[in-house]
């Protein structure tokens, strides 16, 4: 990803990957250019799984925010937490990123982990919740697919 077009990625796909002791997780070969490429890390405020965006999607996502119809107050709000919970990470020679401890933990990462493409970011969720979570919104999916004619 250059640092011109910061969102000319698209995360597709599902990897299986397993993250160590420190918490370092290799993300998929065909989303990491190189040495080096950088992400930020922020832990679903929902779902219990971390999102992780190139620099232009983390920061389309503050636009998004000023742009949305909450109050002034609210968007404050929100922005103080979506950027609090960030967090900045770099993949090194193995194309790794090490985790927080924080955020592996709120995930409940550990063992077996999934790399889910979501477009213009991936998420990365325990193996146990990626399924529960793949079973309870299959139908959801279904119904989606179906309306749009896939």
């Amino acid at each position: 990803m250059s640092p011109e077009n910061p969102v000319e990625a698209l995360f597709a796909g599902t990897y299986a990957r397993s993250i160590d002791a420190k918490h370092r997780a290799a993300v998929p070969s065909a989303w990491v250019r190189e040495e080096g490429t950088e992400f930020f890390v922020i832990p679903h405020p929902e779902e219990g799984y971390l999102m992780v965006m190139p620099p232009g999607e983390f920061h389309s996502t503050e636009q998004r925010i000023l742009a949305s119809s909450a109050s002034p107050q609210e968007k404050r709000q929100a922005i103080r937490q979506f950027f609090s919970a960030a967090h900045r990470v770099v993949s090194d020679k193995q194309g790794r990123i090490l985790l927080p401890e924080n955020h592996a933990t709120a995930a409940a990462l550990q063992g077996e982990i999934v790399f889910v493409g979501a477009g213009r970011r991936f998420e990365i969720w325990s193996k146990e919740r990626h399924e529960a979570a793949n079973a309870a919104n299959a139908e959801i999916y279904r119904r989606v697919a179906v309306e749009i004619g896939l």
